[in-house]
């Protein structure tokens, strides 16, 4: 018997909760390292409302702290978030018949977590005439998350004196989601290509370094797939 629409969304709704266990401290992490680079309360979560990409939300404070021009944040929140264009690709063949609405809703709900949820969903049981509304249910679990989290660690942020240096746990952050994902020689050559580019580049004006390395990176990453 095929599912409603809200069961559809509950269940995607339910299927995302484990996951929002590993969402929720990172934006925590993010209100926090957000204030402490100068953006205010209502601008660090406006940035998770509009962004609403923790990569890249990460990476624009970080650069904004350092006076990064404007175009070179913009241009390497566009590379960071390559990755979206290989997921909308794969879920296309699901979701081409919703129309304009459905899709702007659920595009701008896509992340690595709902994808990665949605897609077994679709992968299982086709696309099937109230699916999206499991897409919906496993996105909005997630945002609303998202922002709870970040206005939590903007609440805690305000609290902690700059005298504490909170700098290092950015590093640390991404360490923490890059290296549990190193799980084949292709992953684990392109991060020492990444990290080696990034050394090498360092200097370059306008943080445009951390563009090259990531551009130099995601080439070698994509041969060594072919390869």
């Amino acid at each position: 018997m095929e599912k409603t629409a809200s069961q559809q969304f509950f269940s995607g709704v339910r299927d995302e909760l484990p996951i929002l266990l590993g969402v929720i401290p990172f934006g925590m992490i993010y209100g926090i390292l957000a204030l402490s680079a100068g953006l205010d309360s209502l601008q660090a979560q406006a940035m998770s409302a509009i962004i609403f990409a923790g990569s890249a939300q990460f990476m624009t404070a970080q650069l904004i702290k350092t006076g990064t021009p404007a175009l070179v944040i913009i241009i390497t929140g566009f590379v960071v978030n390559l990755r979206h264009a290989l997921y909308s690709a794969s879920l296309a063949p699901y979701t081409r018949k919703l129309n304009a609405g459905w899709k702007a809703l659920l595009s701008y709900l896509l992340t690595d977590e709902a994808y990665a949820v949605t897609i077994t969903r679709y992968q299982n049981e086709g696309a099937k005439a109230f699916t999206h509304w499991y897409f919906f249910g496993a996105g909005l679990a997630l945002w609303t998350s998202w922002q709870i989290s970040t206005a939590v660690g903007i609440f805690l942020g305000a609290q902690v004196p700059e005298s504490w240096g909170l700098d290092f746990t950015l590093p640390l952050t991404f360490i923490a989601l890059v290296v549990p994902a190193l799980k084949d020689r292709a992953g684990i050559v392109t991060a020492a290509v990444a990290s080696l580019a990034a050394l090498i580049f360092f200097g370059m004006p306008y943080k445009l370094g951390l563009i090259a390395s990531a551009l130099v990176a995601i080439s070698v990453g994509l041969w060594m797939e072919r390869k």
